[in-house]
């Protein structure tokens, strides 16, 4: 007898669904149809049998998905038992930790699926950059994703401050802080985002409105929108070598079983791992907010990190909004510029991609870490900004400085690889991710007291 293929292994677990003898067939079969008509408006009837590959997208948008729906759960649980002043906040934590049955358990899984939903967001946008599955009909949906990433961004920010303690109050300082430096509107921003002068009773409260009301219904707009697109443009690009021909028409499956089952499979293990990691670590929770003592070092959410680290080597415009700014609409025009081709689906864009990606990484992990320890061991910004007036002795001169090491950069892949304008591309993401990523690290893990590096032990 021949081994069952993997279509009926899938169909064989889709029907274990409705498998028990105490509800009448028609009764299963009237179930089944009304849960396959909800998922068929969903998904495709069929799709392409290659876009089945689990390591082609690794499941990511239905992990985003998934989490998502977490977190709107549990979020509306600690709801029923958090009251947003500051002067019952913490203490409402509190209670729910020590007092409600499962009150950690909710507490964890939600914190933890909100900072899992910033990676899986991040690693879904690099899969869908490394894939060049933005390029063709889904130009404006990598728009859309970015938007969907800074709403799980600004999700995790504002949901931070609600405990009300000591590392959230001072972590939302630091980042509110940040604003004052944006040109002519900052002050009136830093307001705006506090609420005031400083943190309190105003600022919590409009913090818990973005974070339970106004937030949820972008997701909920944006979201529909973003899978919408997604069918509309065919589904997910199909992988193949940069040297294969993809058949015309290729092959399809059913949806039913062969894809549900798949996101199932993947929902499960993920919630699962999630639930035993909550069992296992819980959400930190710093003492009450204290407005007259700053813990030292003082630092930003771990996602915002890389910016204050910035601010340690550049003049505050350019660290909170020059290179921000440019690099978010550099990510912003990336589907829109000039391409020599359209390899859509193809990894890392072609062979030499693949080497020039490793190349700009290995580049950022030898030049990011050397820059910083420079910077810090010889104090080439605090010289500057006494010579010099601030905003061009800590602004322009490392700015200039950096466009040139870019430029050189940029010479050193001419030369050793003579990329197209698709691999040019692909060389200056994988640079300003990965250095972005350095400083993260350096801020998150090497940052001591004072905000001076130390081992992290």
């Amino acid at each position: 007898m021949s081994e069952p293929t993997e279509s009926h292994l899938a169909r064989r677990i889709w029907r274990s669904v409705f498998p028990t003898p105490l509800i009448p067939a028609d009764d299963r079969e009237r179930r089944r149809a009304v849960v396959e008509t909800l998922l068929l408006h969903i998904h495709p009837p069929t799709v392409p049998a290659r876009a089945l590959r689990f390591t082609h997208t690794w499941g990511l948008g239905g992990m985003g998905l998934v989490l998502l729906v977490l977190l709107a759960g549990t979020g509306a649980m600690l709801m029923l038992a958090y009251r947003p002043s500051p002067a019952e906040a913490y203490a409402s934590v509190q209670a729910l930790i020590r007092e409600t049955g499962f009150g950690p358990f909710i507490r964890n899984i939600h914190a933890w699926s909100a900072n899992l939903l910033l990676v899986v967001a991040f690693l879904h946008l690099l899969r869908v950059f490394f894939t060049s599955a933005f390029l063709g009909p889904r130009q404006f949906n990598w728009v859309i994703g970015l938007l969907l990433l800074f709403c799980a961004m600004a999700a995790n920010f504002t949901g931070y401050l609600l405990p009300w303690d000591q590392l959230s109050y001072w972590a939302i300082t630091i980042v509110t802080g940040m604003l004052a430096y944006v040109p002519l509107a900052g002050p009136w921003l830093q307001e705006l985002a506090r609420g005031g002068e400083e943190l309190g009773a105003a600022a919590l409260n409009n913090f818990y409105t973005l974070h339970t009301t106004i937030i949820p219904v972008l997701f909920l707009l944006l979201l529909p929108w973003h899978f919408f697109r997604v069918r509309k443009a065919g589904g997910v690009v199909l992988p193949h070598r940069h040297d294969e021909e993809l058949p015309d028409p290729p092959e399809r499956v059913n949806t039913l079983p062969d894809l549900v089952v798949r996101e199932f499979t993947v929902a499960l293990v993920l919630i699962a791992a999630l639930a035993v990691f909550a069992l296992l670590v819980d959400s930190p929770l710093g003492g009450r907010a204290n407005p007259g003592m700053s813990p030292n070092p003082t630092k930003a959410p771990w996602y915002f990190q890389g910016f204050q680290e910035l601010l340690l080597h550049f003049h505050p415009v350019f660290a909170v909004c020059v290179l921000p700014l440019s690099s978010l609409l550099f990510f912003v025009l990336v589907p829109y510029l000039r391409y020599d081709s359209d390899p859509s689906g193809v990894p890392f864009v072609s062979p030499k991609g693949l080497k020039i990606t490793r190349f700009a990484a290995l580049t950022a992990l030898v030049a990011v870490p050397a820059l910083v320890l420079f910077d810090e061991l010889s104090g080439a910004s605090a010289r500057l900004a006494a010579w010099l007036p601030p905003l061009i002795g800590n602004g322009l001169i490392p700015g200039l400085t950096l466009a040139g090491l870019l430029l050189g950069f940029r010479q050193a892949v001419r030369s050793r690889y003579a990329p197209n304008r698709n691999e040019w591309v692909l060389a200056f993401v994988v640079l300003l991710l990965t250095g972005f990523l350095l400083l993260t690290l350096i801020s998150v893990l090497f940052r001591g007291p004072g905000m001076a590096l130390s081992w992290p032990l």
